[in-house]
C-alpha cells in the first residue's frame, strides 16, 4: 500500500515528480491536480495552478471545503453504489494490526508446474499486472483439470485435483489469516479499526427510505464488510435465502424491509439502514454442494475452514468446492454460475441514469468490471468517484485517460486523501441521516434572506417620514 506510483503507463508521466503521490480532481476541475506533503500541509506540483486556491500551499481545511460538499451531493444521487477492492481490507487490517493483510503464496505442484506458471504469467500480463499470483495459478490449474478430464487422463486429473484441494485450502487459509489478524489484534486498535469501518460504511448507507438502496459490491473473498455491517446495524440484502445454511437463489425478487409506523395501518414505510450486497468473486464461506451453492457458518477469523466442511448437509465436500474461484482478465468465469448472476446485478445497478459509483481500494485490474464502468459512463448523468490509497502500476490513471470522460470522473488518490481514517474524519459525508442540520440551514437561509429586506423596509419608511429621496 505504500509503493511509489509507477507512472510509466501515464500520458503525462514525464511531468510528474516522484514525490507527488496525491491526485485530486473534483467538481469542475478540468485536469487532475498533483500535490505532495503530509501532516496537514501540502504543496502543489510546480507550475500547477487550480481555480480554488490563491496560493501554492494549502491544508486539510482547504481540501475539506473542496471535497466534502461535493461528495455529500454525489452520495444523494438517485442511485448510489460502492465497489470495494482489496484496499479496504488492507486499510482496516493496518489500523488493527499495524501491518498489511496476509499475502498469498505460490501454488506448488508436482506435475505441470512450469506450464501452469507460464499460462498464469501470460494471464497476469493481460490483466495489467507485473507477474502472476496465486489467483492466476488456481484459475489456470482448474482449466487444466477440466482438460485432463475431457482427455480422460484420469490418473493425472486425480493427482492434480488432490493438489488443487491443497492449494484451495491454502488460499482459504490466507483469507482467514487476514480476518484473524483483525479479530485478534489489541482491543483499542481493533475497536478503532472497526469504528472507522462502521463510519465508512454508514457514510454511504445513510440514505432516507424514499431513495434507492445503496448497492455494495466487493471483489474480496473475506467477510470484513459483513462484520462491519453487523456492528453498524446495517441490514445486507443478497441472493442467499435461509437461516441455518442459506442457499443462493438466481430468482432473487426485489425483496426489501419495511415497517408500519405506530397508529398507521396499511401504509408501510421503507426501513432505513438497508443495503444490497454482492460479492462478485465469491466468498470464503460459499460452498458448492450437489446443485446448490450454500453459505456455511464459518466464524470471522476462524483458524481453519476444514472442520466446517464436515457438516452432514454438505455431503463431504472438500476445499476444492469453495466458491472462491479467481477471475482473470478474460471473463470466462463470469459466464458460469453463479458469477453471471452477480455481474448482472452490477450492470443493472450502475448502468442507470442519475447513478453514482464510488470505488475504494479497487485497482481497475478486472477488465469485466471495467467494461461495466465504461458502459455506465456512456450515460451522461452518471458519475464515477475513484478513491485509492495509491496507484503503484499506474492502472487507475491509465484507465482514467482511456475512458475519456473527465467531467464524469472524480479522483481522490494518495495517502492525504484516501487514508481510511483521514477519509472518514474529513472528506466523507456525515454517517447519519441528519435532517436537523438541513432544517437549520434552511432556517438560516430564510433569516439571512428576510433580515436585509426588513432592514431595507425600515430604512425606506424612515426616509419617507423624513421627506428624503427614495432610491
Amino acid at each position: 500500500m505504500t509503493e511509489e506510483i509507477d507512472t510509466t503507463n501515464m500520458a503525462h508521466a514525464a511531468d510528474v515528480a516522484p514525490e507527488c503521490k496525491n491526485i485530486l480532481k473534483v467538481r469542475d476541475d478540468p485536469i487532475p491536480a498533483w500535490f505532495s506533503g503530509g501532516n496537514g500541509k501540502y504543496k502543489l506540483k510546480e507550475n500547477t495552478e487550480v481555480s480554488w486556491l490563491s496560493k501554492n500551499e494549502f491544508s486539510n481545511k482547504d481540501l475539506r471545503q473542496r471535497i466534502e460538499p461535493w461528495l455529500t451531493s454525489l452520495f444523494q444521487s438517485e442511485h448510489l453504489s460502492l465497489l470495494a477492492g482489496s484496499g479496504l481490507t488492507h486499510a482496516v487490517h493496518y489500523l488493527a494490526a499495524q501491518k498489511g493483510a496476509a499475502g498469498m503464496g505460490a501454488l506448488t505442484l508436482s506435475n505441470h508446474q512450469a506450464v501452469i506458471n507460464q499460462a498464469a504469467e501470460k494471464a497476469s500480463v493481460a490483466a495489467g499486472r507485473k507477474k502472476g499470483n496465486l489467483e492466476d495459478q488456481l484459475r489456470v490449474a482448474n482449466e487444466l483439470l477440466r482438460g485432463l478430464e475431457i482427455l480422460q487422463k484420469n490418473d493425472e486429473a486425480k493427482a492434480l485435483r488432490k493438489e488443487l484441494q491443497t492449494g484451495m485450502l491454502a488460499f482459504a487459509q490466507s483469507i482467514l489469516a487476514s480476518e484473524a489478524g483483525i479479530a485478534t489484534s489489541g482491543h483499542e486498535q481493533r475497536e478503532h479499526a472497526f469504528n472507522t469501518l462502521v463510519t465508512f460504511l454508514m457514510s454511504f448507507a445513510s440514505r432516507t427510505g424514499v431513495r434507492d438502496r445503496l448497492n455494495i459490491f466487493t471483489t474480496n473473498y473475506d467477510r470484513l464488510i459483513e462484520a462491519g455491517a453487523e456492528l453498524a446495524g446495517l441490514h445486507l440484502l443478497d441472493r442467499f435465502l435461509g437461516k441455518l445454511m442459506p442457499v443462493f437463489r438466481s430468482s432473487r425478487l426485489d425483496l426489501d424491509m419495511h415497517y408500519n409506523p405506530p397508529g398507521i395501518r396499511g401504509e408501510p414505510r421503507y426501513l432505513e439502514g438497508v443495503a444490497r450486497y454482492t460479492k462478485l468473486h465469491g466468498s470464503v464461506d460459499w460452498v458448492q454442494t450437489d446443485k446448490d451453492i450454500r453459505r456455511i457458518g464459518l466464524p470471522f477469523g476462524a483458524a481453519s475452514v476444514e472442520p466446517y466442511l464436515q457438516a452432514p448437509g454438505l455431503c463431504g465436500v472438500s476445499a476444492h468446492e469453495l466458491m472462491i474461484y479467481p477471475n482473470a482478465a478474460k471473463d470466462r468465469e463470469t459466464a458460469d454460475y453463479p458469477y453471471v448472476e452477480l455481474f448482472r446485478d452490477l450492470a443493472a445497478a450502475v448502468c442507470r441514469p442519475n447513478s453514482t459509483l464510488v470505488t475504494y481500494g479497487y485497482s481497475f485490474g478486472d477488465e469485466h468490471i471495467n467494461r461495466v464502468i465504461r458502459d455506465m459512463l456512456t450515460i451522461p448523468s452518471t458519475h464515477l468517484v475513484v478513491i485509492s490509497y495509491d496507484d503503484p502500476l499506474g492502472r487507475i490513471m491509465q484507465t482514467y485517460q482511456e475512458l475519456g470522460r473527465p467531467s464524469q470522473i472524480s479522483l481522490l488518490i494518495g495517502p492525504a486523501l484516501a487514508d481510511l481514517t483521514m477519509l472518514t474524519e474529513h472528506f466523507l459525508p456525515k454517517p447519519a441521516i441528519d435532517k436537523t442540520t438541513f432544517r437549520m440551514s434552511e432556517l438560516l437561509k430564510q433569516r439571512m434572506g428576510t433580515e436585509p429586506q426588513a432592514a431595507k423596509g425600515a430604512a425606506l419608511e424612515a426616509g419617507a417620514s423624513d421627506g428624503g429621496d427614495l432610491v
